[in-house]
């Protein structure tokens, strides 16, 4: 009989060796899945992991989007791996992203047809103060009425859907589209555009800014004093109470910083691989980031390689969606399981497995 016995002290081990640990059960769990579906299993998992890489007809293509899909997943996780490292639980990440691309888009378009280098920046202001307000929503009301900020930001993710709907039927609809929703094409206005830096690496301004929210989210936490003060929060709350920490600073200053980057990337997203304001411009990034901050060990480097893993699950998702047939839901629940996985692991890194028998009567 298996019994679960805590360790004296968390493992180093299997902190390091769990997500690795969850990959492999996902890829196993997942194969079981396709085989189900009636879809050759080890096929499957080649199309979705080895294919977009190596294989001759396809990677010229896939290889830039890795980075095109992994910069917003990098950006609003590092986001959200602070918060949660200080016990601030955001779920929320995905209204902070539309309404970051909604202030971004509206603020570029407000101005239109000016040409100007200054309009992209001004863009970015925009969608990062979009994404900071409506964070600051679900942490106004924790500091002032307790509320619980992940039902809060959760709803409001619900709330921005429907104002992003209102927007694209609505006031930033495209004038010249024929009575369509959606927003002009962002992407073709030189001003308000986000190309490629280098052609054919998927290479834009989002990229550079999750690399640099990589390297200020390590240096932050473990260099400054802030950083500090957010781990303690984290792991021993009464004793960085003790220590003079404000616990409703914290939680301002975990999700504002969230909701900035969380709308950082959705500006980037709009002007560039997105290109305008639309019904279905959602896409979920909020909520795999969620995937991406445990997947990463809440931990900036971490994070890096595990957006570009969940990047690598999206594009050979598609893949295999058009050459394998396989159903869209079949992906997503994939994603899924690497969450599930996961968390099932991580109880390796404070309990050991016993095998113990029953005690005779």
């Amino acid at each position: 009989m298996l019994r679960l016995e805590k360790r004296p002290s968390p493992s180093a081990f299997w902190q390091k060796a769990s997500p690795f640990l969850a990959v492999i059960l996902t890829m196993i769990a997942g194969g079981i899945m396709f085989w189900i579906l009636g879809k050759n299993p080890v096929e499957a998992i080649r199309t979705i992991f080895w294919d977009p890489l190596f294989n001759a007809q396809f990677a010229s293509y896939s290889r830039p989007q890795l980075l095109v899909k992994a910069a917003p997943l990098i950006l609003i996780a590092i986001g959200l791996s602070l918060g949660f490292r200080a016990g601030v639980w955001n779920i929320g990440a995905e209204g902070q992203y539309i309404m970051g691309a909604i202030f971004g888009a509206a603020a570029g378009l407000a101005v239109y047809p000016v040409e100007s280098r200054l309009i992209f920046p001004a863009m970015l202001m925009a969608g990062a103060l979009g994404g900071w307000l409506w964070a600051m929503i679900p942490a106004v009301l924790k500091t002032v009425f307790r509320t619980n900020e992940i039902l809060v930001s959760l709803l409001l993710v619900y709330v921005a859907q429907n104002i992003l709907a209102m927007m694209a039927l609505g006031a930033l609809r495209n004038p010249d589209g024929g009575g369509f929703p959606g927003s002009r094409n962002l992407s073709q206005i030189p001003a308000m555009a986000n190309p490629e830096m280098v052609a054919g690496t998927g290479m834009h301004w989002g990229v550079v800014a999750a690399f640099t929210a990589v390297i200020a989210g390590h240096v932050l936490l473990q260099r400054h004093l802030l950083g500090f003060q957010i781990k303690l929060a984290g792991q021993a709350p009464r004793a960085a109470r003790f220590a003079g920490v404000s616990p409703a600073r914290l939680v301002i200053f975990c999700l504002g910083v969230s909701g900035l980057l969380a709308g950082l990337a959705g500006v980037f997203e709009v002007t560039g691989p997105a290109g305008q304001i639309s019904i279905d411009f959602a896409s979920g990034y909020g909520f795999t980031a969620i995937i991406v901050a445990f997947l990463g060990r809440l931990n900036p480097v971490g994070i890096l390689f595990a957006g570009l893993l969940m990047a690598l699950t999206y594009i050979g998702g598609e893949l295999a969606q058009f050459m394998l047939s396989l159903p869209s839901a079949a992906i997503q629940a994939f994603q899924g399981m690497l969450l599930f996985f996961l968390l099932a692991t991580d109880i390796l890194t404070n309990y050991r497995i016993r095998l113990s028998q029953r005690e005779a009567a």
